[in-house]
């Protein structure tokens, strides 16, 4: 046997117990060995029985004095009792449906017992603990507990452990040697066998900061690979800087913010170096994120260069293409917009004109990426909303022009820790601050019995000729969820507002009727629109006042915040409601947040220590593999440092190509090989 051999060739797994491995994505030898413990458990002290109290968790040795089998009525249950005795005293061991274990114990011989001890009517007592023979030095120290499936036991995982484990020696350390004595790492032989059956918490612990750091490593030299391959040998677009954004600026009836400028600048910089711009642009709701994003692509269109901006929904790309069309038509830009719901006839005639060139300017949704789409002279593309779009999108769209600068726009605050991570091919600008007489949200939690009362400060607003947003987690009524749905809410709520225009929308719509629907709601056709979080992100309607969620406390922080940064976009006081039938620890903090902040920085920093960064983002979805033992929020001081190493590696040896990266850069490639687009 070998590392590379199937875990078929261990003694006792068989075709049935290879399917559940599987599961675990567990198939060869050296799988198993990465494979890691979710918790330990502590049998390294035998305990005896007379020291035994309620509620612990004991290893004891003791004799087998008594073996009765009986039976429980309620519920029918097949039982097993044993009697224990050791030199300090006697305790009883309970088993139900345990015939096997039946035919294995045998009377006055000795075994070793863990589990929890409880007090039954003054007897000491162990239900259902693990049972071994006492000379079982492997069921005895700091033993690992691993996530399993398909019937295997944690007693069989143990014992497979073992078995690969042999095959240790044959590893091979792939980390370069200066990183392990700089980082005072120790070796991955020590690392792997100590992650399993550490013999003290010492060791266990370099273990782990080894392994972790491995993975963060990993990480962090594969995306840096991955930005450095996109512009390596690339010469960039040069933009004049004789064309000057300032004409573009004059023409808007506000100042620019501080961190709006700043922001400018630095893209104004990557456009008129030679270098292929990169960058994603970070801003809260209503920071100002569309206006910089139209002054760089005014600078491209001076420079005699198409932009395109691609935007996750028609309605959001529509609305982009009517501000952005009325913000140009001054200078005599042509804007041009594409979708996939356009009618043939006006689609060939769009199809054209970017051809042709004579469209300076294209707005459109994922249409924009389609084979039969072909650029003049493509020199700026532009996705908004980045979370909506996979890597491969935006690769995609950037090989319809040569070497095309890129702007990433997202409205969902990142960590900035984070945000290095997650677009590590991205250099990051943040809009930090807001405009300047923006009124902040009223934000108000209430319990189910505040239910009336907000849907009649609802009426109030609109009778003022406001309007509102009313949110529900889900379309229709669950038999197996107690959650409002907006389905019900939309029948609940027609009649109450009978003498107002209440109207329904959700995702499951044709996009037209979607369309339409906004379309009289921005109007002011409709004055209370009722809805799924289909309307999460994007639209802009100044005259909306009010966003009621119901059952708020099934939605996570960053989807409120969304939420609420659909209203406050005009003059008027706005308002969110966050109406909860109740709820976790979790939910109620949330609420406060919410309450406390419209910060959707600071927010995004507390959803991330509330549900972890697995939860915060499914990290494949962005491009990320998935981390075991590492955790973004908790080892961040590792990765600052991990994130150094990475750098100094490459710059050192960039492809990874020296003799001594070459076992490194395997490993590197095998975090990356699930991950669309990302092979390194």
């Amino acid at each position: 046997m070998d590392l590379h051999s199937k875990a078929t060739s261990i003694k006792g797994i068989g075709p049935k117990k290879s399917v559940a491995l599987n599961k675990l994505n567990i198939d060869t030898l050296e799988d198993f060995l990465f494979y890691y413990p979710r918790d330990y458990e502590d049998r390294r002290d035998l305990r005896k029985i007379s020291s035994l109290q309620d509620g612990d968790l004991a290893l004891v040795k003791g004799k087998l004095i008594l073996i009765v089998k009986g039976k429980v009525r309620f519920p029918r249950k097949q039982t097993l009792k044993l009697l224990v005795q050791d030199e300090t005293g006697a305790m009883e061991v309970v088993f139900f449906h345990a015939a096997y274990l039946e035919k294995t114990l045998k009377k006055d011989e000795e075994y070793l017992f863990y589990g929890k001890v409880s007090d039954n009517m003054g007897r000491i007592q162990m239900l259902h603990p693990d049972v071994s023979k006492s000379e079982d030095s492997s069921e005895q120290g700091i033993l690992p507990i691993y996530p399993l499936a398909g019937g295997i036991t944690q007693s069989e995982m143990r014992k497979w452990q073992r078995e690969a484990q042999k095959q240790l020696s044959e590893m091979e350390e792939y980390l370069p040697e200066n990183t392990l004595a700089q980082n005072r790492l120790c070796g991955i032989r020590h690392a792997v066998e100590n992650i399993h059956f550490p013999q003290d918490k010492k060791r266990l612990m370099e273990a782990k900061y080894r392994l972790i750091f491995d993975e963060l490593l990993f990480l962090q030299t594969g995306l840096l690979m991955i930005r450095n391959r996109m512009t390596a040998g690339k010469t960039g677009i040069f933009f004049s800087p004789q064309a000057k954004v300032d004409e573009f600026l004059a023409t808007l009836p506000y100042q620019l913010t501080g961190a709006q400028s700043r922001v400018l600048a630095e893209i104004n910089s990557d456009m008129e170096s030679n270098k292929v711009m990169n960058r994603l642009v970070q801003g809260d709701v209503g920071s100002g994120k569309t206006v910089i994003a139209a002054a760089a692509m005014f600078k491209a269109a001076k420079c005699g260069f198409q932009a395109v901006l691609m935007a996750p929904t028609e309605l959001l790309a529509r609305q982009h293409f009517d501000g952005l069309k009325s913000m140009f038509s001054v200078f005599g830009l042509k804007v041009g917009f594409l979708s996939g719901s356009l009618a043939a006839k006006e689609k060939k005639a769009v199809l054209e004109q970017i051809e042709s060139g004579a469209l300076d300017l294209i707005i459109g949704t994922h249409a924009v990426i389609q084979p039969g789409v072909t650029f003049s002279n493509l020199g700026l593309v532009i996705t908004d909303e980045q979370h909506r779009f996979g890597v491969n999108q935006r690769a995609v769209l950037t090989k319809k022009g040569q070497n095309p600068d890129v702007l990433v726009m997202t409205a969902t605050p990142i960590p900035r820790t984070l945000a290095v991570i997650l677009y590590g091919d991205l250099d990051i600008s943040i809009i930090d601050e807001m405009p300047p007489g923006r009124q902040q949200i009223i934000t108000r939690a209430v319990k189910a019995n505040g239910r009336e009362a907000s849907y009649e400060f609802v009426r109030r607003e609109v009778k003022k000729g406001r309007q509102a947003y009313v949110v529900a987690p889900l379309i229709e009524d669950s038999e197996t969820l107690d959650a409002r749905s907006a389905l019900g809410l939309y029948d609940e709520l027609k009649n109450r507002f009978f003498d107002f225009s209440v109207a329904f929308l959700h995702g499951a719509m044709k996009q037209a009727d979607k369309d339409r629907i906004m379309q009289e709601f921005y109007a002011g056709e409709i004055q209370i629109l009722i809805s799924t979080v289909v309307i999460e992100v994007g639209i802009n309607v100044p005259n909306a006042t009010i966003m009621l969620v119901e059952n708020s406390e099934r939605f996570g922080l960053a989807q409120l915040h969304q939420l609420r940064g659909r209203v406050g976009r005009g003059e008027e006081q706005s308002y969110c409601i966050l109406i909860s039938d109740g709820g976790s620890k979790v939910a109620e903090a949330r609420s406060e947040i919410m309450k406390a902040t419209n910060d959707g920085f600071l927010i995004a920093e507390k959803d991330l220590e509330l549900r972890g960064p697995g939860e915060f983002f499914g990290m494949r979805q962005h491009g990320v593999p998935e981390l075991k033992l590492a955790d973004l929020v908790k080892h961040i001081k590792i990765l600052k440092t991990v994130r150094e190493e990475a750098e100094k590696i490459l710059s050192e040896d960039p492809l990874l190509q020296n003799e001594a990266h070459l076992s490194f850069k395997r490993k590197i490639d095998k975090m990356f090989q699930n991950v669309e687009n990302l092979n390194i």
